[in-house]
């Protein structure tokens, strides 16, 4: 497995990769693996001939003052997991190298409009501008035939798609199920922030989606009632909710009866944990 850290050295591995003919298939994080990565590298390895990872930790879509100095970095630790799933490629560059010096608060960046600002957007304002500025880039420089990306973050999922659509990009979008801990708890880098206290009620998150989907498909109470009650129930439960809603899969737009296709999603914090959480309804 290769590692290269500049753009220089990105471009002339895919250039060489593209004239011999290879399919790239890109999965992009921000480090400190787990298990829901690896799982996205080997749908990665089934829609490529070769899968290429960033591990870059993207100062752009931090606010002040949340966790960018201490988001952790385990990149020797990261590459060997990646190693051993047959990773042909690791871009792990600086942040001067992504921005330039200093240049992180001016840097040009990409807003996609109508659902960079609600939800997870509300709550955390310029966040997703700054991810799908990193990830039109990483795309541009990689310039891969599929990304994979994981439906944990299901919003920004449908952020990237849209980004693509809009912008044109020749590249396949890939979403792949949420990994679970037996008890329903979505993986995430974030919680190791959780205690052993709150790591046991986590779960809560997960079954309170599981009973919103099912009052929905029973169709006992208006969307808003089912929202608000769970809502309540994360409250009473310890969490910190910011809202649970009920969205078109498709654009993020409020759920209606007839829609086609809806996704219950949420956000809460757990002690000094922000978990995030969606599931299907239909």
């Amino acid at each position: 497995m290769k590692t290269v850290n500049t753009i220089d050295a990105l471009r002339a591995l895919v250039s060489q990769w593209l004239r011999q003919g290879e399919r790239i298939a890109f999965v992009p994080t921000m480090g400190n693996l787990h298990a829901g990565h690896l799982q996205l590298v080997g749908v990665a390895r089934q829609h490529g001939t070769r899968v290429l990872t960033s591990i870059f930790v993207n100062p752009l879509q931090f606010a002040p003052g949340t966790d960018f100095e201490n988001y952790p970095r385990t990149l020797a630790q990261d590459s060997e997991q990646l190693q051993a799933v047959g990773v042909d490629a690791v871009f792990a560059p600086s942040v001067d190298e992504m921005y330039g010096q200093q240049r992180v608060q001016s840097a040009t960046t990409v807003t996609v409009a109508g659902l960079s600002d609600i939800l997870c957007g509300e709550f955390r304002p310029g966040h997703f501008a700054g991810v799908a500025t990193v990830v039109a880039k990483l795309f541009i420089l990689v310039q891969a035939q599929v990304a994979v990306f994981g439906e944990k973050d299901y919003q920004q999922l449908t952020i990237i798609r849209r980004m693509v659509q809009d912008l044109c990009f020749p590249i396949e979008i890939v979403g792949v199920p949420t990994v679970r801990e037996p008890e329903g708890l979505a993986l995430s880098s974030r919680n190791q922030y959780l205690t052993p206290e709150d790591r046991e009620r986590a779960a809560v998150l997960y079954q309170t989606l599981q009973r919103v989907k099912q009052q929905v498909v029973d169709r006992r109470e208006s969307f808003s009632m089912i929202e608000a009650q769970a809502m309540q129930v994360l409250q009473q439960a310890g969490f910190r909710p910011e809202y649970v809603s009920i969205r078109q899969s498709e654009d993020l737009q409020p759920g209606r009866t007839e829609s086609t296709h809806l996704r219950v999603l949420a956000a809460a914090w757990l002690g000094q944990a922000r978990l995030i959480d969606n599931l299907e309804i239909w």
